[in-house]
This record gives C-alpha cells, sequence and structure tokens, in this order.
C-alpha cells in the first residue's frame, strides 16, 4: 500500500479562508523576466568568487560571482545556446562547462582559459558527453561519451594537463555508467530493467569482471536501486534503494571486503525518499537531498560518523544546495521559496558570519506580490488520495470567483514540487488559481503510487485531473466553469488526451510539447537513452507489439472529439518529443474547425532556456486564457 497521509478537512487543506482578498499589482512580462536565475556554486580555488551560469544577458552564460559582495563578472558570451557550468579546475582559474546547439541535448565538454580561449573536449558531429567527476588528485576528470556507438556510453579519464584522453570502461551494452572509483579501480553501473526496477553493479577493472551489487532478495520483486557516490577514500560506495519499503533509502556497500560477501549498512532511512546523496568537495561531508511530501530538503552530514551539520537558516526559504571548499573556509548555499527564485549566500565558516552575493527577483517586483503554494490533497474517483499544490491569488474571494488551470508535470513519472516557476507566478499574478497536480503516477509518494498508472496512461492518471476540479470548486473562490488545463511534455500529451477524451471537462488546454503519436515517438526516442529506452517501453508500451493500444491512447487518432480551444508550444530542434508530434495534432484540429494556435521557438528544445523565448511563449499562454478563460 502507498503511503497514505491522514486527509486533512478542505477548511485546513487549503489556505486559509479567512483571509482577506487584496489586489496587487500586475506585472509585465518584461518584470517578470528581469528576474534573473543563477545555478551553480563551485567555489575558486582561492576562495575569492564562486562559478555559476545565469541568464541574465537573456542566455545562460558563465560568472564569477566574488565572495565578498559586488556584481556578478560575465566569462562567456553566448548568445544562443545555454552554458551550463560545471566547476572550476582544481588548482587555476579554468574552468569546465556543458553546451548543446540550439537545445538539441547532444552535449559537449568545454574547457575556458583565464585569458578566454575556449576549448571543445569532445568534439564530434554526432555525440553526447557528460561529466562523472573530477579525480581526488586533482589531475584529471571523469566523463562518459557515445561517440563509439550512439546507444552506448563508454568511460573516460581525460588530463587536466594536455587534455589526454584515456579509455576506462569499454560498455558491452545494457548498462548506464555512473560513477568512477577514487583509485580508477571500479565502474558503478546502473541497469534499468523498467522505470520502477533498476541494479546497480559494479565493474572491476582489475579482473575486468562485473558484479551485481543489489540483488533482489525476492525473486521477480521491483526495486529500485540507484547508485549516489563513492566515498572520497574509495572505501565504499552509497546507493538509494526501496527494497522492502515504499520508500527509498541511503545505504553503504563495504568496498575493503570480498565483494561476493555483500557487506552493507543502512545509512540513512527518512520518511520520504532519499532524492539523491554526495560528498561536497571538502571531501569531509555528505549532502542528502530528501523529497519531503513535494518540498526538497537539504540535509549535510560529516563523515564518518554522520554527524548532522548545522545548516544557514534564511527567513521564509529552504536550502537549494550546499557546496563547502576544500580547504573548510567557505560554504555556498541557495535558498529559496515558492514565491522567490534561488539566491546565492556564502558562509565563513571562521566567522559565522553570511552574506547574500545575490538579488534574484526583478527589481520592480514586490514579493508580498507574488503566492507561495501550498501542499492539498483530495480524494479521487477511485478514493485514492492525490496531492497537489495550490496558488491562490492574492485578490480571489467567495464573490470574486477566479478562473484556474490544472498544471501537469512530465515524465511520465515527474513530480511537481513547491519552488518558483514563473509562468505560475505570471499566470497567479494576472488572476488565475494554478493547481500544480501530482496526479497517480508521480514520484515521491511511494512505488505503489508511482506505478498505479503503468500502461493506463491518459486514463487513471487523466482521470485524477478531472477529479481535481471538484476539489477546486469546493474552494469557493474558483469558478467550476473557468478551468483549463497546460502542461509541457508527458504534462502535454495529458492536455491533448484532456481534450480528446474527456473532451467537455475542460474550457480549454495549453499543450507545451506533448505527445500526440505515442507509437511514433517511442520508435523515436533518442539512440542515447539506451537502456531506459526499454524501461520506459515496459511502462508504455511496446511500439511493435503494443501498436494497438498505443493508437489507442493517442490523442492525434481521436482528434474528431477535440472541440475546446488548443494553444501549442512546440521546440524546433525538440529531440525527445519531435516537432512534428505538435504539427500533427494542430493539422488535425483545424481541420474540425475548432479554435487552435501554434507557436514555434527556433533555437530551442525540450525546454525554452533563451528570455526571448519564454516571454513569446508566457504572452502567448496568457493571452489565450484571457480570451477563452475570461
Amino acid at each position: 500500500m502507498t503511503r497514505i497521509l491522514p486527509l486533512l478537512a478542505l477548511a485546513l487543506a487549503l489556505p486559509v479562508q479567512g483571509e482577506a482578498p487584496r489586489q496587487v499589482r500586475r506585472y509585465t512580462i518584461d518584470q517578470l523576466l528581469a528576474t534573473t536565475v543563477f545555478q551553480g556554486d563551485s567555489i575558486s580555488p582561492d576562495g575569492r568568487k564562486i562559478l555559476v551560469s545565469s541568464n541574465q544577458t537573456g542566455v545562460f552564460n558563465a560568472f564569477a560571482v566574488p565572495v565578498d559582495g559586488g556584481a556578478p563578472v560575465q566569462l562567456t558570451d553566448s548568445k544562443v545556446n545555454a552554458i551550463r557550468v560545471l566547476g572550476w579546475f582544481p588548482r587555476d582559474e579554468r574552468f569546465l562547462y556543458v553546451s548543446d546547439q540550439g537545445g538539441d541535448e547532444r552535449t559537449h565538454l568545454y574547457v575556458q582559459s583565464p585569458d578566454g580561449k575556449v576549448r571543445d573536449l569532445t568534439p564530434g558531429d554526432k555525440l553526447k558527453a557528460e561529466l562523472m567527476g573530477w579525480s581526488p588528485d586533482d589531475r584529471s576528470f571523469f566523463f562518459r561519451s557515445n561517440e563509439r556507438d550512439p546507444s552506448l556510453f563508454d568511460v573516460y579519464e581525460m588530463t587536466l594537463d594536455g587534455y589526454e584522453r584515456k579509455l576506462l570502461f569499454t560498455n558491452p551494452g545494457g548498462f548506464i555508467p555512473v560513477g568512477v572509483s577514487p583509485d580508477r579501480r571500479y565502474v558503478a553501473l546502473g541497469k534499468a530493467q523498467s522505470t520502477i526496477d533498476n541494479d546497480v553493479h559494479l565493474h572491476d577493472r582489475t579482473s575486468g569482471k562485473t558484479a551485481l551489487l543489489t540483488p533482489d532478495e525476492q525473486p521477480g520483486a521491483e526495486v529500485d536501486n540507484a547508485f549516489q557516490t563513492f566515498s572520497p577514500d574509495g572505501s565504499s560506495l552509497y546507493y538509494t534503494t526501496d527494497q522492502g519499503a515504499e520508500f527509498k533509502r541511503l545505504m553503504r556497500y563495504d568496498l575493503t571486503a570480498d565483494l561476493t560477501a555483500g557487506r552493507r549498512e543502512e545509512v540513512l532511512r527518512p520518511d520520504w525518499d532519499v532524492a539523491g546523496a554526495g560528498f561536497l568537495r571538502s571531501g569531509k561531508h555528505l549532502m542528502v537531498a530528501v523529497n519531503a511530501d513535494s518540498r526538497m530538503e537539504i540535509r549535510v552530514f560529516e563523515v564518518p560518523g554522520m554527524r548532522p551539520l548545522e545548516l544557514p537558516r534564511v527567513p521564509d526559504a529552504s536550502l537549494a544546495n550546499v557546496e563547502i571548499s576544500r580547504d573548510g573556509r567557505w560554504m555556498a548555499y541557495y535558498a529559496e521559496s515558492g514565491s522567490t527564485p534561488a539566491n546565492l549566500y556564502v558562509r565563513d565558516l571562521q566567522t559565522g558570519k553570511d552574506r547574500q552575493l545575490t538579488r534574484s527577483l526583478g527589481p520592480d517586483i514586490d514579493p508580498a506580490d507574488l503566492v507561495t503554494g501550498e501542499v492539498v490533497r483530495f480524494k479521487s474517483y477511485d478514493g485514492v488520495e492525490i496531492p497537489g499544490i495550490l496558488y491562490k491569488p492574492h485578490q480571489a474571494s467567495p464573490t470574486g470567483r477566479v478562473p484556474a488551470v490544472v498544471r501537469v508535470h512530465g515524465g511520465p513519472g515527474g513530480q511537481a514540487e513547491v519552488d518558483y516557476h514563473p509562468m505560475i507566478q505570471y499566470l497567479v499574478n494576472h488572476g488565475y488559481a494554478v493547481f500544480d497536480i501530482n496526479n497517480r503516477g508521480s514520484s515521491g509518494y511511494g512505488k505503489t503510487f508511482y506505478a498505479m498508472d503503468d500502461r493506463k496512461h491518459g486514463d487513471a492518471d487523466l482521470d485524477d485531473c478531472v477529479a481535481s476540479k471538484k476539489m477546486l470548486a469546493a474552494t469557493g473562490w474558483i469558478d467550476p466553469d473557468r478551468i483549463g488545463i497546460y502542461g509541457a511534455s508527458y504534462g502535454g500529451y495529458m492536455v491533448l488526451a484532456a481534450l480528446a477524451f474527456r473532451p467537455r471537462e475542460f474550457a480549454a488546454g495549453v499543450d507545451i510539447y506533448g505527445i500526440s503519436n505515442w507509437k511514433r515517438t517511442m520508435e523515436s526516442i533518442p539512440a542515447w537513452w539506451g537502456a531506459m529506452r526499454d524501461a520506459l517501453i515496459r511502462e508504455i508500451g511496446d511500439p511493435e507489439k503494443d501498436a494497438e493500444a498505443l493508437l489507442r491512447k493517442s490523442p492525434l487518432f481521436h482528434a474528431d472529439r477535440i472541440e475546446r480551444p488548443l494553444l501549442v508550444l512546440q521546440g524546433e530542434n525538440d529531440p525527445r518529443v519531435l516537432k512534428r508530434e505538435s504539427d500533427s495534432i494542430v493539422e488535425a484540429v483545424k481541420k474540425r474547425g475548432v479554435p487552435v494556435e501554434y507557436v514555434v521557438f527556433e533555437n530551442e528544445g525540450h525546454g525554452f532556456s533563451r528570455k526571448e523565448s519564454q516571454k513569446k511563449a508566457y504572452e502567448a499562454v496568457l493571452a489565450f486564457l484571457d480570451k477563452y478563460l475570461k
């Protein structure tokens, strides 16, 4: 059984009903997009600056943020392709970053020198390369690349002086390389049986043998095991597992003994999923992320001993990430809330003093005008409890009911989380309630709940979205006749499914690069997904064996039932949901004479990273909803 939290009475589960409605300032899209996103927290070897990616130029570029305060210093000047920083080199001011071409997801690794010169360390036309980690001796880094075979990732080591590469592991097939031990002896491998059944293997480069570290206690059981990190001294491997439980806990595997002995111990078992774990650059601290009811909690422990480290507290915000410099002098961290984007801070661990280094929110925006979502729950059509995050406009009241949209996250298997969403804030500021639903099949609420939509996509999970309308109407401040639905990727598919299979439930739909033809999409999954493609096929359906079932759940072949207005947004270079998915549904709906609007974004892929594209998208969504819901 899935973990079911006590169902609160509606008056308690929803935002406080006694709060007096009030009018707020309406912000333009330009004011909203004056907000800046910062990502990354690599502390320079001299401790004087922090390397981040920021979109303040309109495109993500690399910046150095002074620890003593002051404006971020721009280091790169990309006009189109997003640059995501990976970290300073350990002993000098070169830095590593990753970038693709127009959102095609074929990422390469680049190094930029202090003089501004850039070198592509993984050149090639069709390959994809990803960083796996830095070596503890500061001489190299590890990465994986599919240059040999588009469907397989091999593991390489590259020296920091001379950029010489060495092949460490040739993938025989079926594995996803996820880590290299500090002594380079072991390569950790993930193997996906399904989206809820994954194993961790360990390849011994000395013997050439590969061992399964996570055998199932019960034959045939579906257990989700995931590698997290090696200890800095190489004596152990950390992984998460939900074996025998609903939620994932953190385990440690002893590598100093015979691997066949299976010496392991439980490290951390919270009430929710351990979403991730890794050692900080200090080498003495283990950071753990816990997915606690749609809120990611960051915990840091001193190792050995797992003694909790007291973390900074920022009023009305939670920590989003932490890093500690190798010398133990500085702690960099982000703090954010549902109504405020993440800001970068630094703490001097010698004096205990904190300094805020960035001001993310646009200068014209009053944080009091924005809204922090609240986690609510309702009983769905079959009694299953469904959580979600409800955003209530400040001006909403029983005498001034507002329109609403149900937002469906991506995936399948994603999750709505309480953090800052520019699109949500834009809609709420302009008078729309937003319910960010965690329909069955969402992660974070136990493996039983996660598997409830398997082979039932666009049906069981869709009816959760429909059932949420009763909860929204029961608030008294939402107009039940003006409820729309929007989502991206798998959420976009849910929008199309809602309009095709439940054609009169929602007043309008906004599909952002959603799937219209499941058979075609499953056939066009990028080669580099490898074993994950097979796992997804087991969950969704095989394009050959299950072709008929896939066509039944594909909105494209039921477009004659669509009668409510539709807006479609699509990235031109999207490698996951190809543009033809959107082209097809738009053409089919147009033939029906149903209002449909279509916007295609150049140099964008599966997500719109440039502010220019975001402005165009946000304005299109608001104008569409204003036309059909207001």
